[in-house]
């Protein structure tokens, strides 16, 4: 039998990755592929790990980005970010593209309702942050009043079950109440970095039948917007180990946290070894999903993971407010809200297995889908970005997204910068721009737009592999970053 193309083996590894690249486009880079190599050494790997396009090494992250990695029966949080659940999400709005005072009044009541630096505001209660810790998106729906028809656009519904990791009730034991109450701030905040709200046009429906379920036409407006997990999912994900993303005021609040939440409760003298062991030296050790401290971490991470769909569910609430207000009450609907940091347990060739992605999305087909819904037609919902110069797309999982761990890439801004740097793309031919909002009063730049070839060598290494189908592609008109 022969290799398959996009299997790519490299001298002395025992589980050869799956790439998905472009050998001459945009190739997996060598180095980069041997430090993916090097992060899974010795590792109980389910499946080959699997690289998409955008593959790339932030100095600052254990493992490289847009990868997905399958464990038989190990958690390993090094094989995704520190903070679980920053994601992305699209709202159709009923509205064609506006006029730029509407798009003024927008950017402004955004940067109200969500200043930076953050003004110090609670958002929450104390039980407020355990009830989004333990219902996830459904807490968000009855706190800011959004249908619950949205929950089936949003990945697990909007909540993982934390009864096979001890419930509500441990995780009440286990977690400190200043996680709590540092967990009541800047909750649903955007800010700038690379999280971003952007306006956008759809320019383009690719499958008609499949954009109609999932409401969306040519010429509508859109909003699409990146943010992260939470102050919840940041403090948990850094409680555990030892991590290069390690933000000073963070490690202040460890100094104090973590030995309190590690060392006040242990059963024996050789679990505080172990806690010792495990949380107190440099690195992330794996931890045996079956065993006590494996089912701790899976506690915080299900609870990280709640938290931060109940955030961006705020987040779309208020941003689905104010384009009523500013779009001449126009409503909007939510298309699919997509975590790109997670673990969960999954199906993997057959058997169950952990799934880790970084920086990568899932993509269920439809039968995976809970039948009843909109992508159990569909298929999962997945977003490709490009950057805020370039359009962007709307896709579902592919025939043969199986292959690539039911995972695509979360973006392909690192793939549209290096085309450009190469002389393989250049500006758009037809002049276009995006209005560039900052979280100052001065008024927005105008950045011109690129030719979308950057965008599109992502998508046709994971349309050519089957992994994922577009729907429909968008061009911003504006973004606030």
């Amino acid at each position: 039998m022969s290799t398959p193309t996009h299997v790519r083996v490299l001298e002395g590894s025992p589980v050869p990755p799956s790439v998905f690249d472009d050998a001459s486009l945009l190739p997996a880079g060598l180095e980069t592929l041997e430090a993916l190599d090097h992060r899974l050494e010795g590792a109980d790997l389910a499946a080959p790990p699997v690289v998409l396009p955008d593959f790339h090494h932030k100095s600052k992250m254990e493992l490289p980005s847009s990868v997905a990695v399958a464990t038989r029966g190990t958690v390993r949080p090094d094989l995704t970010g520190s903070s679980v659940n920053c994601g992305m999400a699209l709202i159709a709005v009923d509205s064609e593209a506006p006029h730029e005072r509407a798009v003024d009044a927008f950017m402004r009541a955004v940067r109200e309702r969500y200043p930076y630096p953050t003004r110090g505001a609670k958002e929450l209660t104390g039980k407020e942050v355990r009830r989004a810790a333990a219902r996830g998106a459904e807490f968000a729906v009855e706190r800011w009043e959004t249908s619950p028809d949205d929950l089936e656009r949003i990945e697990e519904g909007g909540r993982v079950d934390l009864a096979p990791y001890g419930g509500m009730d441990r995780l009440d034991r286990e977690l400190p109440e200043l996680v709590v109450q540092l967990a009541r701030f800047r909750f649903g905040t955007v800010g700038p970095s690379n999280h971003f709200v952007e306006l956008q046009r759809v320019e383009e429906i690719l499958d008609p039948g499949r954009a109609a379920l999932l409401g969306v036409r040519q010429g509508q407006l859109t909003i699409q917007y990146h943010g992260g997990g939470g102050v919840l999912a940041g403090e948990l994900g850094r409680l555990f180990f030892r991590r290069k993303d390690y933000p000073r005021q963070i490690r202040a609040v460890n100094a104090v946290l973590k030995p309190w939440f590690h060392l006040r409760s242990p059963g024996s003298l050789a679990q505080l070894r172990q806690r010792l062991s495990l949380y107190f030296t440099d690195g992330c050790t794996p931890l045996e999903l079956d065993s006590p401290e494996g089912r701790r971490l899976m506690l915080a991470n299900a609870a990280a993971m709640n938290y931060g769909f109940a955030f961006r569910m705020s987040t779309y609430a208020s941003l689905r407010r104010l384009a009523g207000q500013c779009f001449g009450g126009a409503d909007g609907r939510l298309v699919v809200d997509s975590p790109h940091n997670s673990i969960y347990e999954e199906p993997v060739a057959g058997d169950r297995g952990v799934v880790h992605r970084h920086n990568a999305c899932r993509a269920y087909p439809a039968e995976m889908m809970r039948p009843g819904t909109t992508f159990a037609t569909t298929g999962q919902a997945v977003l490709l970005p490009g950057t805020h110069r370039t359009s962007s797309y709307l896709a579902v999982a592919g025939e043969h997204a199986a292959d690539s761990l039911h995972s695509a890439c979360h973006g392909a801004g690192t793939v549209v910068s290096d085309l450009v740097r190469r002389g393989l793309s250049a500006d758009d031919p037809r002049g276009r721009h995006t209005r560039r909002f900052r979280y100052d009063d001065a008024a927005p730049e105008i950045a011109t737009h690129y030719d979308d070839n950057g965008v599109n060598a992502a998508l046709d290494v994971l349309v050519r592999h089957g992994l994922v189908r577009p729907v429909a592609r968008m061009r911003p008109l504006a973004v606030l970053h």
